[in-house]
């Protein structure tokens, strides 16, 4: 086995999973700025922990599924040690090296905030451990969109506002719904992709369970929920939030894609442009919301 390359690590990294860590951290930045709260350096914190905890749980995903050889027969991006690129214990490394990132920036938020935020912290890494490690992973069970919805969307945008505020902001609970929807979304389409494959290896996600057809409604109810969030946050706080709502055009060609009926190779497309749409919808809601 060759030793893989920097791109190769960046490519197991995920890039096109990213926008889901930046999202969350914009616009809980932004209702702490519509507060008249926003702390600059604990915003570039949040943001550490959660680009840290994204790669970390992608790293811990390509670990795990690729000692079960749940990976071994792909349509999707390239796998670390599903290719034999890395070995699986250079993977598991570079995965617990990123949560010791994660956890080093989120002690000094949780030291400079509350410490009661430590235990949040510790729960979100074992739920990314957790998500496929383990002898039953949740990832394997259906449960995945749950965990993503509560950690990347309600954790993830509350957690980041309430780091500045110190405070409970409900435009930040109706921004985690959004944000979380989006997220789920992303998850949705990786695995309506892999569904084919998923279902040889035994991994019973959520799309396994639903069906092809199931999935497809699923991911434009998320679309439609993420909306719907635009509202709640605009009705919370003023109705110029509204103007946000041109997210929607950037999700329209996934949308087309995934109704479409498109498998395989085909969907990949829509990982990137979903996680776009969610960081529109981040950055739309967060100008909108402090442009009066």
């Amino acid at each position: 086995m060759s030793a893989a390359t920097a791109g190769d690590w960046i490519a197991g990294a995920r890039p096109r999973t990213l926008p889901a860590a930046v999202a969350p951290v914009l616009v809980g930045t932004g209702i702490a700025a519509y507060a008249d709260s926003m702390v600059g350096w604990k915003a570039l914190l949040a943001l550490v922990v959660s680009l840290a905890l994204q790669v970390g749980v992608n790293y811990a995903n390509d670990y795990s599924d690729g000692i079960r050889g749940t990976d071994a027969d792909r349509v999707g991006p390239m796998r670390l040690v599903g290719s034999g690129r890395a070995t699986p214990a250079a993977v598991k490394r570079a995965a617990f090296a990123a949560f010791g990132v994660a956890a080093v920036a989120g002690l000094v938020l949780a030291a400079t905030t509350a410490w009661w935020l430590l235990a949040v912290g510790v729960v979100c890494i074992v739920a990314a451990w957790f998500y496929t490690g383990g002898k039953k992973p949740y990832g394997y069970l259906g449960l995945g969109e749950v965990m993503v919805f509560v950690f990347f969307g309600l954790v993830a945008v509350i957690g980041t506002t309430y780091v500045q505020t110190e405070t409970w902001e409900w435009p930040a609970l109706y921004a985690g719904i959004g944000i979380g929807a989006l997220a789920c979304a992303v998850l949705v389409t990786n695995n309506l992709r892999d569904i084919p494959t998923d279902v040889l290896a035994d991994k019973r996600t959520l799309a396994v369970r639903l069906g092809d057809e199931r999935t497809r409604g699923f991911y434009a109810l998320l679309v439609a929920a993420s909306a719907v969030a635009v509202v709640a946050v605009a009705a919370s706080t003023h109705w110029g939030v509204l103007l946000a709502l041109v997210f929607g055009l950037r999700m329209v060609p996934a949308l087309r894609t995934v109704l479409s009926g498109a498998t395989g190779p085909a969907l990949i497309p829509v990982l990137a442009a979903t996680g776009m749409g969610q960081l529109w919808w981040a950055a739309l809601v967060t100008v909108t919301l402090n442009a009066v």
